[in-house]
């Protein structure tokens, strides 16, 4: 929205939906925004707060959106349209009266510790909702993100800063490539073996974009100077996350975790590690537009089918031939890159997997 005044437009720093709820509050109808006698009384559900049962009625104290929470007010089942929050508030009811011990019939009245935590819960929602729009408004890839707190009141993470591009420490400068390959097909006619026959190494990937290395060698992927084009077979981590991943609240003391919301094929590349146990994923080191071996990309491969709703989880010593040299390159790459540096020199940190292959510690 902007007012034009002799010319000049200047932008409102309201919303439309603010902008709506005040046409509403003054009673006024506005065409531009969609305001209209037929509809200046309809007001929008922000969240349920409380609820009570009279005489086999149902009903629900509401906090309507744009309203402070004096205006909320008890609205019985029927005068409700928002079927969604209803069966979340329902739903939130239900596991926080199992968790207490609690008959998992709904009481004909809340006591006021339950009412409280379900007003914290849906503003935990509303938090968590408003960030996944934050992590999807800033993704350049296909995959979509969710988030999903159903272990307890917090909200985003603080220290959380979502990245979708490679990033070095401060103090570094990354050379870019110079060159690139003249090949017409990257995969079945590679000119000089494409751009990792340049470098030395194997042709990563089959023509699924599954990778065909083993652990532990390095991949190089075709680069801005190469004459191919996006849909080249060696580009394959620079195209970024394809399925649909869930950040998710564990509920044993880890945190923040990652599952996938699709299934992911064996030997897939998954995410890349752009940062500054039975394990599913397989660290490589990855090089496209940088060929220096001091600097990699770190991408992580699916080491076998996994299952859509599945905890995405790797090894930290990962498993690699401990005679390769390039086992140890890695291994000081991921100090360069912010992680820890080699294991003998860890200070050792339990792992809380659970699961009964695991070493107990991650590194």
């Amino acid at each position: 929205m902007a007012e034009n005044l002799k010319g000049c437009s200047v932008c409102c720093k309201s919303s439309w939906n603010q902008l709506q709820d005040l046409c509403r509050l003054a009673k006024l109808s506005c065409p531009a925004l969609g305001i209209s006698k037929r509809n200046l009384y309809d007001f929008e559900v922000e969240y349920l707060c409380d609820y009570k049962k009279i005489r086999e009625q149902e009903y629900y104290l509401v906090k309507w959106r744009g309203y402070p929470d004096s205006e909320s007010t008890w609205e019985p089942r029927q005068n409700l349209k928002c079927v969604r929050i209803l069966k979340q508030f329902h739903k939130d009811l239900e596991r926080e009266l199992l968790r207490r011990h609690h008959r998992s019939k709904t009481p004909r009245h809340l006591d006021p510790s339950l009412a409280n935590y379900l007003v914290q819960k849906a503003k935990q929602r509303r938090a968590l909702r408003r960030w996944e729009q934050e992590l999807n408004a800033k993704r350049s890839h296909l995959g979509r993100i969710t988030v999903e707190n159903e272990v307890d009141l917090d909200g985003p993470p603080r220290a959380f800063v979502y990245i979708n591009e490679y990033r070095v420490g401060e103090g570094i400068t990354l050379n870019q490539v110079a060159v690139g390959c003249e090949c017409q097909d990257c995969l079945w006619a590679p000119t000089g073996g494409c751009c990792p026959g340049a470098s030395l190494h194997k042709f990563a990937y089959n023509d699924q974009g599954q990778v065909r290395l083993r652990a532990g060698l390095p991949i190089y992927e075709c680069n801005s100077r190469c004459r191919c084009g996006y849909d080249c077979p060696n580009r394959v981590v620079q195209k970024g996350i394809r399925y649909d991943l869930c950040i998710f609240r564990t509920d044993d003391g880890r945190g923040w975790g990652v599952r996938t919301l699709e299934k992911i094929r064996k030997n897939s590349f998954v995410m890349e590690y752009v940062g500054e146990c039975d394990p599913n994923l397989q660290v490589y080191n990855v090089f496209i537009d940088n060929l220096d071996e001091r600097l990699p990309r770190i991408a992580f491969f699916a080491t076998r089918t996994i299952r859509a709703g599945e905890e995405l989880t790797f090894d930290y010593n990962m498993q690699v031939d401990p005679v390769d040299m390039e086992s140890t390159r890695m291994d000081s790459n991921f100090g360069l890159a912010g992680l820890p540096g080699s294991p003998k020199k860890r200070v050792r940190i339990e792992c809380k997997c659970g699961t009964e292959s695991c070493r107990k510690y991650l590194f």
